[in-house]
């Protein structure tokens, strides 16, 4: 943790909440094995991937290009995943950064977590035999 919380204002602020969120998330009992088994050994791309969406995202600076939700589209995740993902996103950011674009990242992530929850539900309700 920094001595002075301050808000997210580079892409460095941005690296650094992205690689604490993921060593916990690949940590985690419950949502860790599923981001594991399916990034397996690609998890410096997929990081790569994360620093571009949140700089574009918050900063406003296009780095990423493409849909975020069809690799989530299929995976085994349900409301309990969801609510694990968004909790500790929100404790990376508490626990990092504090201002204006801290709560943005955090309304984001609920909204895509929400979105993104809604669709695999939808989803699964089209074709339940997957």
């Amino acid at each position: 943790m920094q001595d002075s919380v301050n808000d997210i204002t580079s892409l460095d602020d941005i690296k650094l909440f992205v690689d604490a969120f993921y060593t916990q998330v690949q940590q985690d009992q419950l949502i860790g094995p599923i981001f594991n088994s399916v990034i397996q050994d690609r998890w410096p791309v997929h990081l790569e991937k994360m620093y571009g969406f949140w700089q574009t995202v918050l900063l406003n600076e296009r780095a990423y290009s493409g849909s975020p939700f069809p690799p989530h589209a299929k995976l085994p995740i349900e409301k309990q995943h969801f609510d694990r993902w968004l909790k500790l996103f929100n404790s990376t950011i508490d626990i990092n950064f504090k201002g204006d674009k801290a709560d943005e990242a955090k309304w984001r992530a609920a909204k895509m977590a929400e979105m993104f929850r809604y669709k695999i539900d939808y989803l699964n309700k089209q074709n339940p035999n997957g």
